[in-house]
């Protein structure tokens, strides 16, 4: 695939004298879907928060559709409409209705006019399948609907890259494929997406490439059939036969 719109190049991260990254190098090109793999506490996480520079790296460089985001003097707040990132919690203003959760940055950052937000916002519902709870508020939707909520705020951005970090581990599992199924349709579409996640099957069905992560070093990138089929890597053999 060619058009490169993510490249790390030898990325470090430390917190104090805890190395997390020891030289990260990944390129993902449009409408790729690659999905990090790898024990709690080997970088994935913080390597997701290095992209879009809510941690600064010690070293190295993140370069966005060829533009070096890690420069110094780079306005952080056009990176990051660049950027869509669902995090684990659903990070909702529970004061505000889902339309104005999901309206808000394209008001506030982009500068859209009301309508034109909203009008934006309710597309961005129905493709996540919630256009009929606009005027509810956060604590009354499920886990999985909030989830749904912050996905189609980060849709609304119009990113050019989405970064999933666990978007299912604080749900009941039986709102999990609610999620799930969003964003395999969000991969169908091409999006271009880097999902950290214990999801295997959904790893294996909908990414274009998997990595094994362990100890801030990637230690196995593979196409997802050979690596979830015929791992290499001792670590990502160990690895895969405790969580399938």
């Amino acid at each position: 695939m060619g058009n490169k719109i993510l490249e790390i190049r030898n990325l470090h991260k430390s917190f104090g004298n805890l190395e997390v990254l020891k030289g990260i190098n990944l390129t993902v090109s449009k409408g790729e879907v690659v999905c990090l793999l790898g024990p709690s506490g080997s970088g994935k996480s913080t390597l997701l928060r290095c992209i879009n520079r809510l941690e600064e790296p010690n070293q190295g460089s993140v370069l966005i559709d060829g533009e070096e985001i890690t420069a110094h003097k780079i306005d952080l707040n056009k990176v990051r409409a660049r950027i869509g990132m669902v995090f684990q919690h659903f990070n909702l203003f529970p004061h505000m209705n889902v339309l104005d959760n999901v309206t808000l940055g394209l008001r506030k950052v982009l500068g859209l006019p009301k309508s034109e937000a909203e009008e934006k916002g309710r597309l961005m519902l129905e493709k996540v399948g919630l256009g009929n709870k606009v005027t509810n508020k956060p604590d009354q939707l499920s886990g999985g609907q909030q989830q749904r909520v912050a996905i189609a705020r980060a849709l609304a951005m119009d990113p050019k890259l989405m970064l999933f970090d666990e978007p299912t581990s604080a749900l009941d599992p039986e709102l999990i494929g609610e999620v799930l199924s969003v964003m395999i349709d969000l991969a169908k579409s091409g999006m271009t997406m880097v999902v950290v996640t214990h999801e295997v099957s959904f790893a294996y069905k909908a990414s274009d490439r998997a990595c094994m992560l362990d100890h801030g070093l990637i230690l196995e990138e593979a196409p997802a059939k050979e690596f979830f089929e015929s791992p290499k890597h001792k670590r990502t053999k160990e690895f895969l036969s405790m969580v399938l």
